[in-house]
């Protein structure tokens, strides 16, 4: 993954060059290839509805003349005597009623005229007395008839012909049926003597369209109640959708050729034609997804257009990487450069734009190279005379109280002690006034902690204790000058203020191919940020500040190294000094590559 990220990073001009062309690409070839197919869709479902609507036309032409020979039944039947005499009289013989079966049929095979093949009618009497034209196609009895909805629908609008839908059972012997069913009446007084039942099977009804349908090309006829009647899609038959209804019924009044709807759980394009005469609409549902699909390879489509932008990718890759690799490689000397050989120039080649820039860029390497040397050069000088003025002003006061101290113990008669004091400040004036890029071992650095720590408690007294913990194997390590005793002088005199004593601890170890110098207390404690004091209130020997010791760490050996600074108010202050490790054969600020661990053999208290 980083070698990824590196990469990416390395080719970033070639990779967002690369990225915005494919992007592009890609997104002309979806926006033309779906706008083609939206297209194609458009045109489809335009010449497929103009064809359907022709479709739906001769359907309804198919209805209207199945309507017409039940009206032309009906009105025969209403105006045949022997058809009401056989209805209104009583006690009809069995000759009589086999005659006029006879006549009734004769007549229905010449009214119908084979429109469906086999349509039936069914003629009932108030007298009970039933006629049925072929008893086969439908086994109801007269008192299955008289007392079923159709009869009493019939009973309520006996002025009028209903087409009206028995769903499957037994009083249709299991098939779905629609009966057409007139009451007939007296023309004087329009009492009702009798009802005629045209019956005709969903199948067959369902063979009008049939021819019609395909798949996804569905055909079904709805009542003006929103129930379906008839569907080549057979589980529909029996539902009822007032959704359905509503979108077929605005289809016809506002006199659209199609519309887009959402019934039946699916998106269809919905043509519609209105059956008046039967109270029905004949509606055809077409399923858009599905016709489309048949109609339009979308797979090959898709196909085509990855083959196109897999060539077109191909092609700008190649360009693209032909534009970049000067510049690639420009950037890459230049890394280089700044990595490895800062006084380097970049090679001046590839095209017109890459030779320009390397050979811009070399001129202002020059011109900078120049000025950041002058500027070290002042900075160190500067640097150094700061470091040397710190560090040759030894505080007066820390003289002046320490040879006071000196004196009074020559007036007690305690020149041993006397002695050692004045032993303790010697080596500490001639560190002082040493050069200050001299570096000493860590050795010398404890001997001068140690000195220091012996003045300080010639004067105080033994309040503040002090604690060295050395690993051997660092005595030889070399630091630069008075690194330490700056913090363990900032300990002595404003770690202790509320509390009148306490602890330093000084650790001195390698850890990590580095050297770690701790000066840890269990004085006051501080906010960091306010680690340097107000310098009139100071009393140190050197003067150097704990800043100027971190700016000067960091400005020798880089920014990894310095001082880190923890403390909590009450509990004391930890200071961190991280060094590099610099052998006897590295004097001139060089890092040793020895990986001598780290152990903690010996310590002293003083």
């Amino acid at each position: 993954m980083n070698k990824l990220l590196r990469a990416i990073q390395t080719n970033s001009l070639f990779v967002k060059m690369f990225l915005v062309m494919v992007i592009s690409i890609i997104s002309v070839t979806v926006l033309i290839t779906f706008s083609t197919i939206r297209m194609s869709n458009n045109l489809f479902m335009e010449t497929f509805s103009i064809t359907n609507t022709k479709v739906l036309n001769q359907i309804k032409q198919q209805f209207e003349s199945y309507s017409y020979s039940v009206v032309y039944t009906t009105i025969n039947v209403q105006n045949n005597g022997t058809i009401k005499r056989l209805l209104t009289k009583e006690n009809v013989s069995s000759l009589e009623a086999s005659n006029s079966f006879y006549t009734i049929k004769e007549q229905m095979d010449r009214m119908f005229s084979h429109n469906p093949s086999d349509a039936n009618m069914i003629v009932l009497g108030k007298n009970n007395q039933l006629f049925n034209m072929k008893y086969i196609n439908w086994s109801v009895s007269a008192d299955a008839l008289i007392d079923h909805p159709i009869t009493k629908n019939s009973n309520q609008h006996p002025n009028e012909i209903l087409y009206q839908f028995v769903s499957e059972g037994d009083f249709t012997n299991g098939r779905p049926m629609i009966v057409a069913t007139k009451a007939l009446t007296e023309r004087s007084t329009e009492n009702v003597y009798g009802y005629l039942y045209i019956p005709i099977r969903e199948r067959d009804l369902r063979e009008f369209y049939e021819g019609y349908t395909s798949e996804g090309n569905s055909v079904l006829v709805m009542n003006g109640r929103g129930e379906i009647i008839s569907s080549n899609q057979q589980e529909l038959i029996g539902q009822t959708s007032q959704k359905l209804l509503a979108a077929a019924k605005e289809t016809e009044e506002n006199g659209i050729e199609y519309k887009d709807v959402h019934v039946l759980d699916k998106d269809y394009l919905l043509l519609t034609s209105a059956l008046p005469a039967l109270d029905m609409y004949l509606v055809n549902l077409v399923d858009q997804e599905l016709v489309i699909d048949n109609l339009v390879d979308r797979r090959e489509i898709v196909l085509i257009s990855i083959a196109i932008v897999l060539l077109a990718v191909g092609i700008v890759f190649i360009i693209s990487r032909r534009m970049t690799t000067s510049l690639r490689r420009l950037v890459k000397q230049i890394s280089n450069m700044a990595k490895y050989d800062f006084n380097k120039p970049v090679a001046a080649s590839g095209g017109y734009e890459a030779r320009k820039l390397a050979n811009a860029f070399n001129y202002m390497l020059n011109e900078l190279q120049e000025h950041v040397d002058n500027l070290i050069k002042a900075q160190r000088k500067q640097r150094k005379s700061e470091l040397e003025a710190l560090q040759h002003q030894i505080n007066p006061h820390f003289l002046y109280n320490t040879l006071t101290s000196v004196k009074f113990l020559v007036k007690e008669n305690k020149k041993a002690e006397a002695l050692e004091t004045i032993d303790a400040l010697i080596p500490l004036l001639q560190n002082a006034l040493g050069n200050v890029d001299e570096t000493i071992t860590v050795e010398q650095e404890v001997t001068n902690i140690k000195n220091y720590v012996q003045i300080n408690q010639t004067r105080y007294g033994d309040r503040i204790k002090v604690n060295t913990l050395i690993s051997p194997d660092c005595l030889h390590y070399h630091l630069p000058k008075l690194v330490i005793q700056p913090f363990i002088e900032n300990a002595f005199f404003h770690a202790f203020t509320e509390k009148k004593q306490g602890f330093i601890q000084i650790l001195i170890a390698e850890r990590d191919d580095r050297l770690v110098c701790e000066v840890v207390d269990t004085g006051d404690g501080m906010q960091v940020n306010k680690m340097q004091g107000n310098k009139g209130k100071r009393q140190l020997f050197s003067g150097i500040g704990v800043r100027n010791v971190h700016e000067r760490i960091q400005l020798l050996f880089g920014k990894e190294y310095g001082i880190e600074v923890s403390s909590e108010l009450n509990k004391g202050t930890k200071v961190k000094i991280i060094l590099p490790i610099i052998d006897e054969n590295d004097k001139n600020n060089t890092i040793s590559k020895d990986n001598t661990k780290t152990r903690f053999l010996g310590g002293e208290n003083f």
